[in-house]
């Protein structure tokens, strides 16, 4: 297999930093966004000014608005919106290609994983997952990073694995590819809830309480819908957990500081020019959970604050207020 020119389809911050790494060593990568803007300053500046500003990108990426034109690509990274992927995949005039997708979450209208509705959008085509603890900055300004690289085919993941790794940019295999899409989609909801923590100044002890208890909570969900545990052990499960529940360059963290700060949601996502995965996964993940009686009081607390049916002080007077348990239950 050979994957010498990539597509990337989202001309967002994490699309424009993987482009980045995939343009090492002058190979050609050819960035999707719809943003006019971004495209115009991707060739003209080699710079997303909208979504990554201040990282100047090797000149072998360029951009463009037309789906048609990723044709000629060996295979594509699939770096939308997790709820806009589906549309993207079937908006395009053919999507036989590998599809590396390197977006979090779950397809809120039908419950999908989404190499699961990806499969339906583009049948036949193989199908990777890459994930785990990855601020975009970071990765385009070469520092180093680790990720999960999943896919059945063995033979496939080595292929993309060697075009893509660099020395900054470590990538570990594994097969379990709903155990790395579970990890990244269940601890964005998890930021949420830290960052609800922190903005209400309830201190670290309940921070690290809270990532505990809530990986707990990724823990079940993943075992039920088939995840591997040591899948959910490594970097697309605690490491991105851990990753994204700690700092405010998470943006499903700083969602979750202004709600606990006193703002509502609506007002928060109004504002926000990038999408905070976990705003979209939450509903789906509770609904998820209490249709297959999986306990995950953390995420059904999120999801109640993200509705507005109950304010932070309810939901934390529900939560300190549950019985004890023994700690492995």
């Amino acid at each position: 297999m050979s994957f010498e020119r990539l597509g990337v389809i989202g001309g967002g911050a994490w699309g424009t930093a993987l482009a980045q790494v995939g343009a090492s060593g002058g190979r050609e990568v050819l960035l999707w966004a719809r943003e006019p803007e971004v495209v115009e300053a991707v060739n003209s500046e080699h710079e997303n000014k909208v979504f990554l500003p201040g990282h100047r990108l090797d000149t072998a990426v360029r951009a463009t608005r037309e789906l048609a034109d990723l044709a000629e690509c060996d295979a594509w990274l699939v770096v939308t919106p997790a709820q806009h992927m589906r549309s993207a995949l079937e908006a395009a005039p053919t999507c036989d290609k590998p599809l590396i997708l390197c977006s979090k979450g779950i397809e809120e209208r039908s419950g999908s994983l989404l190499h699961h509705a990806a499969a339906e959008a583009c049948p036949g085509a193989e199908i990777a997952v890459l994930s785990g603890p990855t601020f975009a900055h970071e990765v385009a300004a070469g520092l180093p990073t680790a990720v999960t690289l999943a896919a059945e085919d063995q033979q496939l993941a080595e292929a993309l694995r060697d075009r893509i790794a660099l020395s900054t940019f470590r990538i570990y295999l594994s097969d379990d590819v709903a155990g790395a899409e579970i990890g990244g989609a269940v601890k964005n909801v998890l930021a949420i809830a830290c960052g609800v923590v922190d903005g209400r100044g309830l201190g670290q002890n309940a921070r690290a309480a809270l990532i505990a208890r809530g990986f707990a909570e990724m823990t079940r969900f993943g075992l039920a819908y088939g995840a591997r545990r040591e899948t959910l052990v490594g970097l697309s499960g605690l490491g991105d957990l851990v990753l994204t529940c700690s700092s405010t360059s998470s943006r499903n963290f700083s969602l979750g500081k202004g709600i606990g700060e006193g703002r509502s949601p609506d007002e928060l996502m109004s504002d926000r020019k990038t999408v905070a995965e976990g705003a979209f996964t939450a509903p789906v993940l509770a609904r998820l959970a209490r249709e297959k009686g999986i306990d995950m009081p953390v995420v059904a607390a999120v999801d109640k604050l993200l509705s507005g049916r109950v304010g932070v002080d309810q939901v934390l007077q529900e939560l300190l207020a549950r019985p004890p348990r023994a700690e492995a239950s």
